[in-house]
């Protein structure tokens, strides 16, 4: 029979979401507190990340991926947060974690609050389906700088990365720096993926080309991936005749996306969201079961740790209070994506009088643009932008006088300024 543990709050994931949820829940009064982790060692995604422009948001200055974390690791470790490495969590059920590591063997955890913070994975070929052989040298993004940055192999000398996203803009940089030549990104959206300054940074700096609105169209190669052929697309992102191009490289790299880890969450029967791919939640980052509450790339795809680490203090605060029996229940009302914006998160806002954050990615980029949250014909706020884009996330406040005034669904839109 599984043995069982008992905590007040128990999170799944020690990478950013999941120690900021952590730390803020002790901090909200929470007091025996575990963290599930199946790596060896906490933080994440950031102990790869040695490169900077972390916590520019969060601390004011800029720092590594594991810097970051280790800001982090030691205050958890400050306030005693008991932390459970090598361990995978197998099944949630109506507040018991079913869990399974090579010191307890299967074993169970009873939490009066759960916090999923399991974070994303990349996307690969087979996701994608990208014609061509079966040969050595493909990888994601995320794989060939664990290898790099952890491991310290170098994937290959002559680099085709396909897709604009921020990890392979900034391997494009990584790769250059110790020696191997970037041959091109293609891009098969008519735009960036990733962040400008990523762009600017990572590719214009080093002068590595950048292709818009093509794709690889197919991969060659008997043992080792020997050449790609890359072709434009037209506006339906079919191949356009004619438009082919080989070129040779020995690897490619894939930066094509990223998919909240929710295997747990469907199994458990957490409403999810079809836009974002994650958990259905409201301002206080609580899922469609009571007492579950969700942060951090489970829950949407973020661009910076900085807002990751924001929403997951909220999470860990809500547990907190979940836990101590002092979250009311509350009528919830809808946010929606209107004109021009992609997702809204949270999907859901609890009728109380606290100030929501609602945070959302447009579907185009656009120039010269007012941002607004209507609830029926009135506009409760309003802002704006020079420029958006879907690759950058965007954020409008709502404040406890606004709560207020809103007395049924509210849709978020954006449009560009009329000249």
């Amino acid at each position: 029979m599984a043995q069982r543990e008992t905590y007040d709050i128990a999170i799944i994931g020690a990478g950013p979401a999941g120690l900021a949820a952590a730390i803020s829940a002790r901090e909200a009064g929470a007091e025996n507190i575990l963290i599930i982790e199946r790596d060896t060692h906490p933080g994440g995604i950031l102990q790869q990340c040695i490169h900077p422009g972390f916590g520019l948001e969060y601390f004011g200055e800029e720092l590594t991926g594991p810097e970051y974390a280790y800001r982090f690791c030691r205050k958890a470790a400050d306030y005693n947060i008991n932390i459970m490495l090598d361990t995978m969590v197998l099944s949630l059920e109506k507040g018991c974690i079913c869990a399974v590591s090579p010191q307890k063997g299967l074993f169970k955890v009873n939490a009066k609050a759960i916090v999923l913070a399991m974070g994303c994975r990349e996307r690969t070929r087979g996701a994608i389906k990208i014609p061509g052989t079966r040969a050595a040298g493909i990888y994601t993004a995320g794989a060939a700088q664990r290898m790099l940055n952890i491991k310290g192999e170098l994937v290959g000398r002559k680099i085709v990365i396909l897709g604009s996203g921020d990890i392979g803009m900034i391997m494009a940089r990584r790769m250059t720096l110790e020696g191997a030549e970037v041959k091109v990104i293609v891009e098969i959206l008519p735009y960036l993926s990733g962040l400008i300054r990523n762009k600017v940074q990572c590719l214009d700096d080093f002068g590595i080309p950048l292709r818009l609105a093509h794709t690889i169209t197919d991969i060659s190669g008997v043992n080792r991936v020997e050449s790609v052929t890359i072709c434009e697309v037209d506006d339906n992102k079919m191949p356009v005749r004619g438009s082919e191009e080989i070129i040779e490289c020995d690897t490619v790299l894939l930066s094509v996306g990223l998919i909240p880890e929710n295997e747990i969450s469907m199994d458990a029967g957490i409403k999810l969201s079809a836009a974002t791919k994650g958990p259905v939640v409201d301002q206080f980052m609580q899922t469609s079961i009571k007492g579950v509450f969700a942060c951090g790339n489970v829950l949407h795809v973020n661009d910076l740790v900085d807002n990751v680490t924001r929403e997951s203090e909220i999470a860990g605060r809500s547990a907190a209070l979940y836990a101590a029996g002092k979250l009311p229940e509350m009528k919830h009302i809808n946010t929606a994506a209107g004109r021009g914006v992609g997702y809204v998160c949270p999907q859901l806002i609890a009728c109380a009088e606290n100030e929501a954050e609602l945070f959302f990615r447009v579907r185009l980029p656009m120039n010269k643009v007012t941002m607004s949250v209507l609830c029926g014909p009135n506009v409760i706020t309003s802002r704006r932008a020079a420029r958006v884009s879907p690759g950058e996330m965007d954020k409008l406040v709502l404040s406890k006088e606004m709560m207020r005034a809103v007395d049924g669904d509210i849709t978020i839109c954006v449009e560009e300024e009329q000249e």
